[in-house]
């Protein structure tokens, strides 16, 4: 199934750069029956990359996988198999949500995901920073502003102008949120200007 430690090299490791648990997924999913047996898989571009097998018993799901290991210049494979403990807390609008339990030694953090390395531990435990985290400003102006074009029913793209206030939203909402998105994509623009030496090339002018 390819190393399920396999990421980025140098640098501090991203969320997205490795294989993730998400027990909210496998609960929605309707996977998590004492008793139930099922395999989990990762796909890219509609083909299957790796499968990871789970067992649920009672307060727990049995993990069960190869880990690649590349050592002198070969490749072995080491059988996995442990089980991680499940919790269930109650929401405040009724029914529960359930939480891994991180099997690293020393750490049972509750979390909703877990990251593949040898063994599937938390981000924590796995040194590892989000997506977020590595944007520069102006990435992280461009999405910012994406994600209130989505809200505002807009186009894609900070560079396809508005699309007007939807049907539906208050005007105070409205200009509140077009004033979020027009500084957001002031900064992207910006940040772009300094990277392509166009906001340099004004300076000196």
């Amino acid at each position: 199934m390819g190393g399920f430690g396999s990421g980025r090299q140098g640098g501090k490791r991203c969320t997205n750069d490795i294989r993730a648990l998400d027990v909210r997924s496998i609960n929605r999913a309707g996977r998590l029956t004492p008793g139930g047996w099922f395999n989990w898989q990762w796909t890219r571009n509609g083909e299957v990359t790796a499968t990871i097998g789970l067992r649920v018993e009672a307060d727990r799901v049995v993990l069960d996988y190869r880990n690649q290991n590349r050592q002198n210049n070969g490749v072995e494979w080491e059988p996995m198999n442990y089980a991680v403990r499940l919790d269930w807390t109650d929401c405040g609008f009724g029914g529960r949500r359930v939480w891994w339990l991180c099997p690293a030694v020393g750490c049972s953090r509750r979390v909703a995901v877990l990251y593949g390395g040898r063994v599937f531990a938390c981000r924590q435990c796995n040194h590892l920073a989000y997506a977020s985290q590595r944007e520069a400003d102006d990435d992280r102006a461009t999405r910012r502003a994406d994600k209130l074009r989505d809200r505002l029913g807009w186009e894609p793209g900070i560079l396809n102008g508005d699309g007007g206030k939807p049907k539906g939203m208050h005007w105070r909402t409205y200009w509140r949120l077009y004033g979020q998105h027009n500084a957001h994509v002031n900064s992207a623009l910006a940040g772009m200007a300094v990277k392509l030496g166009l906001m340099r090339e004004e300076l000196e002018l």
